[in-house]
């Protein structure tokens, strides 16, 4: 079996098998090759054995929880993971992206609506993939220096904080290069949606959470940010 055999761009884990097929089955037609799989188990055992850009995850998995299998996948992989519910309370959206999801996506869902919001972040997923597969980044390449003992490396697209080396999710990377190459400015939140995200679903609340994220891993007190600042009902800046 060659390599590109088991490469998927998205695999649903969803355990009502009608759904499930239906979503693969209409992403296929559209070149998105697409698997799915309905158990927890099942989901642990195909990434395992197959490469998977994407994941479309349901929070309720017979009697296991897509939040589990969350956490699980996050020990090890770094695709995006989009949770799909028919469960819309607040808590569920921000448990959901606070242990690792990348967004939200509630149920009943139109295929083609899913369809774009999926080519788009798998669109920006697999150009960092590239950036940091070492294809040259251009005379841009540099090396921020946030504060004194944080940088960020453009070439490799590593944060470096006080000597060690923090993993990044692709999206907590553009953000900071955003932020950073914008530094001594305000950046607004508007701004960050549309420039970062390109992304018109997305909303400030999953702004907060990444930017909350990225302070865990920079700042000696995330609470008391002295790096990313918040500018209170305008946006965000690190100063110059």
């Amino acid at each position: 079996m060659g390599m590109e055999d088991n490469r998927y761009k998205v695999l649903m884990i969803d355990d009502d098998e009608v759904i499930a097929q239906t979503t693969a089955e209409y992403f296929n037609m559209f070149d998105i090759k697409t698997a799915y799989v309905t158990s927890y188990d099942d989901a642990v055992a195909f990434l395992e054995a197959n490469l998977v850009s994407l994941l479309l995850l349901d929070i309720n998995l017979g009697d296991r929880s897509g939040f589990d299998l969350c956490r699980k996948v996050r020990e090890q992989y770094d695709m995006p993971i989009l949770f799909i519910s028919a469960r819309t309370s607040d808590d569920d959206v921000l448990i959901a992206l606070n242990i690792g999801g990348d967004d939200y996506i509630k149920k009943p869902y139109t295929l083609n609506v899913l369809l774009a919001k999926v080519k788009a972040i798998l669109g920006r997923y697999e150009k960092s993939l590239e950036s940091a597969s070492g294809v040259p980044a251009g005379p841009l390449s540099d090396v921020y220096e946030l504060a004194g003992d944080i940088t960020l490396d453009t070439n490799t697209h590593k944060l470096m904080v006080s000597g060690s080396a923090v993993s990044l999710k692709a999206m907590e990377y553009k953000m900071l290069l955003y932020l950073v190459s914008n530094r001594g400015r305000v950046v607004t939140k508007d701004e960050l949606l549309k420039n970062v995200w390109d992304d018109e679903f997305v909303g400030e609340g999953t702004l907060a959470v990444h930017i909350r994220h990225l302070r865990e891993k920079i700042e000696k007190d995330p609470k008391n940010p002295s790096v990313i600042k918040t500018i209170w009902g305008v946006g965000y800046i690190i100063e110059g």
